[in-house]
Protein backbone atom coordinates (compact mmCIF):
# COMPACT_ATOMS: atom_id res chain seq x y z
CA UNK A 1 0.00 0.00 0.00
CA UNK A 2 1.34 3.51 -0.65
CA UNK A 3 -0.73 6.64 -0.38
CA UNK A 4 -1.31 9.59 2.46
CA UNK A 5 1.25 9.29 5.31
CA UNK A 6 1.01 12.00 6.56
CA UNK A 7 -0.57 15.78 5.82
CA UNK A 8 -0.38 18.96 7.08
CA UNK A 9 -2.51 22.58 6.50
CA UNK A 10 -1.65 26.51 6.93
CA UNK A 11 -4.23 28.99 6.46
CA UNK A 12 -3.45 32.82 7.14
CA UNK A 13 -5.32 34.34 10.25
CA UNK A 14 -6.25 37.24 8.40
CA UNK A 15 -10.06 37.52 6.48
CA UNK A 16 -11.52 39.75 4.39
CA UNK A 17 -15.48 40.06 3.64
CA UNK A 18 -17.03 40.15 0.86
CA UNK A 19 -18.95 43.03 1.60
CA UNK A 20 -15.78 44.73 2.29
CA UNK A 21 -14.30 44.20 -1.29
CA UNK A 22 -18.08 44.95 -2.60
CA UNK A 23 -18.08 48.38 -0.80
CA UNK A 24 -15.10 49.80 -2.39
CA UNK A 25 -16.48 48.73 -5.91
CA UNK A 26 -19.50 49.71 -4.99
CA UNK A 27 -21.25 46.65 -5.51
CA UNK A 28 -24.43 44.10 -4.72
CA UNK A 29 -22.52 41.91 -1.86
CA UNK A 30 -25.34 39.63 -1.48
CA UNK A 31 -25.82 39.00 -5.65
CA UNK A 32 -21.52 38.03 -5.05
CA UNK A 33 -22.41 35.78 -2.63
CA UNK A 34 -25.29 34.02 -4.21
CA UNK A 35 -23.33 33.36 -7.54
CA UNK A 36 -20.16 32.72 -6.12
CA UNK A 37 -21.44 31.01 -2.44
CA UNK A 38 -18.26 32.67 -1.09
CA UNK A 39 -18.61 34.50 2.01
CA UNK A 40 -14.70 35.66 2.80
CA UNK A 41 -11.28 34.95 2.40
CA UNK A 42 -8.39 34.29 3.79
CA UNK A 43 -5.29 37.09 3.28
CA UNK A 44 -1.84 36.46 3.94
CA UNK A 45 0.28 38.43 6.17
CA UNK A 46 2.63 40.93 5.37
CA UNK A 47 5.71 38.89 5.70
CA UNK A 48 4.42 35.55 4.52
CA UNK A 49 4.28 34.42 0.90
CA UNK A 50 3.86 30.80 -0.46
CA UNK A 51 7.45 29.92 0.82
CA UNK A 52 6.69 30.57 4.43
CA UNK A 53 3.09 28.81 4.12
CA UNK A 54 4.46 25.59 2.16
CA UNK A 55 7.10 25.84 5.47
CA UNK A 56 4.61 25.55 8.02
CA UNK A 57 2.18 23.30 6.29
CA UNK A 58 5.30 20.82 5.84
CA UNK A 59 6.33 20.81 9.28
CA UNK A 60 3.09 20.61 10.43
CA UNK A 61 2.74 17.13 8.45
CA UNK A 62 6.33 15.75 9.80
CA UNK A 63 5.49 16.89 13.42
CA UNK A 64 2.24 14.45 13.03
CA UNK A 65 4.33 11.08 12.53
CA UNK A 66 7.59 9.73 13.33
CA UNK A 67 9.49 10.21 10.92
CA UNK A 68 13.21 11.54 10.58
CA UNK A 69 12.92 14.49 7.90
CA UNK A 70 16.11 13.11 6.44
CA UNK A 71 14.03 9.68 4.85
CA UNK A 72 12.52 12.47 2.74
CA UNK A 73 13.65 12.02 -0.70
CA UNK A 74 11.70 14.40 -2.69
CA UNK A 75 10.34 17.69 -2.44
CA UNK A 76 7.90 19.27 -4.84
CA UNK A 77 6.03 22.74 -3.71
CA UNK A 78 2.96 23.62 -6.24
CA UNK A 79 1.96 26.89 -6.55
CA UNK A 80 1.33 29.49 -9.35
CA UNK A 81 2.67 32.40 -7.09
CA UNK A 82 6.68 31.30 -6.27
CA UNK A 83 8.39 34.32 -5.03
CA UNK A 84 10.66 34.10 -6.98
CA UNK A 85 10.78 33.86 -10.62
CA UNK A 86 14.68 32.44 -10.85
CA UNK A 87 15.22 30.27 -7.86
CA UNK A 88 13.02 27.25 -6.45
CA UNK A 89 10.95 27.57 -3.61
CA UNK A 90 11.06 23.70 -3.01
CA UNK A 91 15.09 24.17 -1.66
CA UNK A 92 13.88 26.80 0.41
CA UNK A 93 11.49 24.61 2.03
CA UNK A 94 13.64 21.68 1.80
CA UNK A 95 16.37 23.38 4.40
CA UNK A 96 13.75 25.06 6.31
CA UNK A 97 12.30 21.08 7.56
CA UNK A 98 15.82 19.76 7.94
CA UNK A 99 15.32 17.38 5.01
CA UNK A 100 19.16 17.55 4.30
CA UNK A 101 21.08 17.97 0.70
CA UNK A 102 20.10 14.03 -0.82
CA UNK A 103 16.59 14.76 -1.94
CA UNK A 104 15.25 15.47 -5.32
CA UNK A 105 13.19 18.75 -5.46
CA UNK A 106 11.47 20.75 -8.00
CA UNK A 107 8.80 23.63 -8.55
CA UNK A 108 6.15 22.72 -9.90
CA UNK A 109 3.36 24.90 -11.97
CA UNK A 110 0.24 23.34 -13.70
CA UNK A 111 -2.45 26.69 -12.25
CA UNK A 112 -4.14 24.99 -9.17
CA UNK A 113 -3.71 21.42 -10.12
CA UNK A 114 0.55 21.09 -9.63
CA UNK A 115 0.27 19.98 -6.13
CA UNK A 116 -1.73 16.32 -7.17
CA UNK A 117 0.62 15.95 -10.27
CA UNK A 118 3.61 16.65 -7.50
CA UNK A 119 1.41 13.55 -5.55
CA UNK A 120 1.27 11.02 -8.61
CA UNK A 121 5.42 11.61 -9.25
CA UNK A 122 5.60 10.88 -5.51
CA UNK A 123 3.76 7.83 -5.39
CA UNK A 124 5.17 7.01 -8.32
CA UNK A 125 9.25 7.55 -6.79
CA UNK A 126 7.63 5.51 -3.90
CA UNK A 127 6.23 2.79 -5.71
CA UNK A 128 9.85 2.48 -7.94
CA UNK A 129 11.75 2.00 -4.50
CA UNK A 130 13.91 5.44 -5.55
CA UNK A 131 12.81 6.95 -2.15
CA UNK A 132 10.94 5.95 1.13
CA UNK A 133 8.92 9.12 1.38
CA UNK A 134 8.05 12.06 -0.55
CA UNK A 135 6.31 15.53 -0.01
CA UNK A 136 4.14 17.18 -2.30
CA UNK A 137 2.83 21.00 -0.87
CA UNK A 138 0.41 23.08 -2.77
CA UNK A 139 0.82 26.44 -1.34
CA UNK A 140 -0.50 30.33 -3.38
CA UNK A 141 -0.94 33.88 -2.09
CA UNK A 142 -3.51 33.97 -5.28
CA UNK A 143 -3.16 36.87 -7.12
CA UNK A 144 -6.24 39.07 -8.21
CA UNK A 145 -6.18 42.53 -10.21
CA UNK A 146 -7.79 45.14 -7.96
CA UNK A 147 -11.98 45.44 -9.44
CA UNK A 148 -11.32 41.89 -11.14
CA UNK A 149 -14.13 39.22 -10.30
CA UNK A 150 -11.05 36.92 -8.86
CA UNK A 151 -11.17 39.21 -6.14
CA UNK A 152 -13.40 37.82 -4.63
CA UNK A 153 -12.25 34.47 -4.41
CA UNK A 154 -8.33 34.53 -4.56
CA UNK A 155 -7.44 33.42 -1.38
CA UNK A 156 -3.94 31.70 0.36
CA UNK A 157 -3.27 28.43 2.18
CA UNK A 158 -1.19 25.71 1.97
CA UNK A 159 -1.30 22.17 2.13
CA UNK A 160 1.39 19.31 2.75
CA UNK A 161 1.15 15.84 1.25
CA UNK A 162 3.65 12.98 2.73
CA UNK A 163 3.45 10.23 0.84
CA UNK A 164 4.66 6.74 1.14
CA UNK A 165 4.19 3.20 2.71
CA UNK A 166 1.87 1.91 5.44
CA UNK A 167 -0.34 5.06 4.64
CA UNK A 168 -3.29 6.22 6.70
CA UNK A 169 -4.71 6.57 2.95
CA UNK A 170 -4.17 4.23 0.55
CA UNK A 171 -4.25 5.60 -3.23
CA UNK A 172 -5.78 3.25 -4.70
CA UNK A 173 -5.87 4.46 -8.87
CA UNK A 174 -5.12 7.55 -10.52
CA UNK A 175 -5.89 8.84 -13.89
CA UNK A 176 -5.36 12.07 -15.44
CA UNK A 177 -7.41 13.95 -18.15
CA UNK A 178 -5.79 16.78 -20.36
CA UNK A 179 -5.60 19.45 -22.97
CA UNK A 180 -4.76 23.32 -24.13
CA UNK A 181 -7.75 25.04 -22.70
CA UNK A 182 -6.51 28.70 -22.09
CA UNK A 183 -9.19 29.52 -19.85
CA UNK A 184 -6.84 31.33 -17.62
CA UNK A 185 -3.27 32.97 -17.85
CA UNK A 186 -0.31 35.08 -16.61
CA UNK A 187 2.26 36.19 -18.76
CA UNK A 188 5.70 37.04 -18.05
CA UNK A 189 5.92 40.25 -15.74
CA UNK A 190 2.50 40.33 -15.73
CA UNK A 191 1.03 40.69 -11.89
CA UNK A 192 -2.21 39.85 -12.08
CA UNK A 193 -3.94 37.05 -14.18
CA UNK A 194 -6.34 37.12 -17.25
CA UNK A 195 -9.24 34.74 -16.94
CA UNK A 196 -11.80 33.87 -19.60
CA UNK A 197 -14.75 34.45 -17.93
CA UNK A 198 -17.36 31.82 -18.67
CA UNK A 199 -15.06 30.05 -20.93
CA UNK A 200 -13.47 28.97 -17.81
CA UNK A 201 -16.94 26.66 -16.89
CA UNK A 202 -17.92 24.22 -19.39
CA UNK A 203 -15.00 23.92 -21.65
CA UNK A 204 -11.93 24.49 -19.15
CA UNK A 205 -13.80 23.14 -15.45
CA UNK A 206 -16.71 21.00 -15.70
CA UNK A 207 -14.76 19.01 -19.24
CA UNK A 208 -11.43 18.19 -17.28
CA UNK A 209 -13.05 17.12 -13.86
CA UNK A 210 -15.62 14.97 -15.20
CA UNK A 211 -13.39 13.30 -17.98
CA UNK A 212 -10.70 12.36 -15.23
CA UNK A 213 -13.45 11.18 -12.59
CA UNK A 214 -15.49 9.15 -15.07
CA UNK A 215 -12.23 7.80 -16.45
CA UNK A 216 -11.20 6.97 -12.93
CA UNK A 217 -14.26 5.19 -12.39
CA UNK A 218 -14.76 3.21 -16.06
CA UNK A 219 -11.28 1.69 -15.91
CA UNK A 220 -11.10 0.26 -11.81
CA UNK A 221 -15.02 -0.57 -11.80
CA UNK A 222 -15.91 2.31 -8.92
CA UNK A 223 -19.26 4.21 -8.92
CA UNK A 224 -20.45 7.27 -7.22
CA UNK A 225 -21.91 4.94 -4.37
CA UNK A 226 -18.43 3.39 -3.60
CA UNK A 227 -16.86 6.84 -2.50
CA UNK A 228 -18.10 7.83 0.76
CA UNK A 229 -17.18 11.22 0.48
CA UNK A 230 -15.98 13.81 -2.84
CA UNK A 231 -13.63 16.86 -3.35
CA UNK A 232 -13.18 18.96 -6.56
CA UNK A 233 -11.07 21.64 -6.99
CA UNK A 234 -12.84 25.16 -5.66
CA UNK A 235 -12.57 28.25 -7.72
CA UNK A 236 -15.78 29.37 -5.87
CA UNK A 237 -18.49 27.16 -4.07
CA UNK A 238 -21.14 26.74 -7.26
CA UNK A 239 -18.88 24.85 -9.49
CA UNK A 240 -17.90 22.04 -6.96
CA UNK A 241 -21.66 21.62 -6.34
CA UNK A 242 -22.47 20.87 -9.64
CA UNK A 243 -20.38 18.95 -10.71
CA UNK A 244 -20.60 16.68 -7.88
CA UNK A 245 -24.34 17.15 -9.10
CA UNK A 246 -23.33 15.90 -12.19
CA UNK A 247 -21.12 12.77 -11.30
CA UNK A 248 -24.14 11.46 -8.92
CA UNK A 249 -22.64 13.01 -5.73
CA UNK A 250 -25.13 15.13 -2.77
CA UNK A 251 -24.43 17.70 -0.78
CA UNK A 252 -23.41 15.89 1.83
CA UNK A 253 -20.55 14.05 0.97
CA UNK A 254 -19.12 17.14 -0.73
CA UNK A 255 -19.75 19.41 2.76
CA UNK A 256 -16.59 18.29 4.95
CA UNK A 257 -14.46 19.60 2.39
CA UNK A 258 -15.99 22.79 1.08
CA UNK A 259 -13.46 25.38 2.44
CA UNK A 260 -13.96 27.90 -0.31
CA UNK A 261 -17.07 29.51 1.03
CA UNK A 262 -15.05 30.72 3.94
CA UNK A 263 -11.06 30.82 2.94
CA UNK A 264 -11.53 31.42 -0.53
CA UNK A 265 -10.09 29.72 -3.75
CA UNK A 266 -6.71 28.64 -2.07
CA UNK A 267 -5.37 27.69 -5.96
CA UNK A 268 -2.77 24.66 -5.59
CA UNK A 269 -4.24 24.11 -2.23
CA UNK A 270 -7.85 24.04 -3.11
CA UNK A 271 -8.78 20.77 -3.58
CA UNK A 272 -6.00 19.59 -0.96
CA UNK A 273 -7.49 21.51 1.61
CA UNK A 274 -10.91 20.38 1.26
CA UNK A 275 -9.52 16.62 1.49
CA UNK A 276 -7.95 17.23 4.68
CA UNK A 277 -11.16 18.94 5.85
CA UNK A 278 -12.64 15.27 4.88
CA UNK A 279 -9.34 13.39 6.30
CA UNK A 280 -9.92 14.90 9.78
CA UNK A 281 -13.32 12.88 10.54
CA UNK A 282 -13.04 9.88 7.99
CA UNK A 283 -13.11 6.65 9.23
CA UNK A 284 -11.31 3.12 8.11
CA UNK A 285 -12.21 1.55 4.59
CA UNK A 286 -14.02 4.99 3.90
CA UNK A 287 -13.22 5.95 0.05
CA UNK A 288 -12.55 9.28 -0.94
CA UNK A 289 -12.58 10.96 -4.37
CA UNK A 290 -10.41 13.82 -5.33
CA UNK A 291 -10.32 15.49 -8.43
CA UNK A 292 -7.88 18.78 -9.00
CA UNK A 293 -7.93 21.00 -12.04
CA UNK A 294 -5.65 23.16 -12.99
CA UNK A 295 -6.16 25.84 -15.78
CA UNK A 296 -4.64 25.60 -19.42
CA UNK A 297 -6.04 22.62 -18.35
CA UNK A 298 -5.85 19.41 -16.59
CA UNK A 299 -7.61 17.28 -13.89
CA UNK A 300 -5.74 14.68 -11.71
CA UNK A 301 -8.49 12.16 -10.55
CA UNK A 302 -7.56 10.14 -7.31
CA UNK A 303 -9.44 6.87 -5.06
CA UNK A 304 -8.38 6.93 -1.78
CA UNK A 305 -9.38 4.62 0.77
CA UNK A 306 -9.01 5.46 4.75
CA UNK A 307 -7.09 3.00 6.76
CA UNK A 308 -6.86 1.60 10.04
CA UNK A 309 -3.95 3.70 10.67
CA UNK A 310 -5.90 6.82 10.66
CA UNK A 311 -7.32 5.87 14.08
CA UNK A 312 -3.96 6.22 15.62
CA UNK A 313 -3.18 9.49 13.82
CA UNK A 314 -3.25 12.59 15.77
CA UNK A 315 -6.28 14.99 14.44
CA UNK A 316 -5.55 16.96 17.06
CA UNK A 317 -5.49 20.61 14.63
CA UNK A 318 -8.17 19.88 12.20
CA UNK A 319 -8.99 22.49 9.21
CA UNK A 320 -12.23 23.63 10.35
CA UNK A 321 -11.09 24.62 14.15
CA UNK A 322 -8.10 26.73 12.19
CA UNK A 323 -10.65 28.62 9.70
CA UNK A 324 -12.38 29.95 13.11
CA UNK A 325 -8.99 31.20 14.05
CA UNK A 326 -9.49 34.36 12.02
CA UNK A 327 -8.96 38.18 12.37
CA UNK A 328 -11.12 40.40 9.74
CA UNK A 329 -9.41 43.11 8.07
CA UNK A 330 -10.70 46.07 6.11
CA UNK A 331 -9.54 46.94 2.22
CA UNK A 332 -7.15 49.63 3.21
CA UNK A 333 -5.49 46.89 5.04
CA UNK A 334 -5.73 44.16 2.79
CA UNK A 335 -4.01 46.14 -0.20
CA UNK A 336 -0.86 46.51 2.53
CA UNK A 337 -1.01 43.09 3.01
CA UNK A 338 -0.95 42.48 -0.45
CA UNK A 339 1.63 44.74 -1.04
CA UNK A 340 -0.36 46.63 -3.73
CA UNK A 341 0.76 49.95 -0.91
CA UNK A 342 3.15 51.04 1.41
Amino acid sequence: MIGIVSYGTYIPKFRIKVEEIARIWNEDANAIKQNLGVFEKAVPDVDEDTATMAVEAGREAISRVRIRPEKIGAVFVGSESHPYAVKPTATIVGEALGIGNYYFSADLEFACKAATAGIQICYAMVKAGMIEYGLSIGSDVAQARPGDALEYTAGAGAVAILVGKDPIAEIEATVSYTSDTPDFWRRDLQPYPSHGGRFTGSPAYFRHIVSAAKKLMEDFGYSAKDFDFAVFHQPNAKFPQRVASMLGFNEEKIADGMLVKVVGNTYSASSLLGLCGILDKAMPDQRILLVSFGSGAGSDAFAIRVTEKILDYPRNRRVWDKVKNCVYIDYALYLKHRRMIK
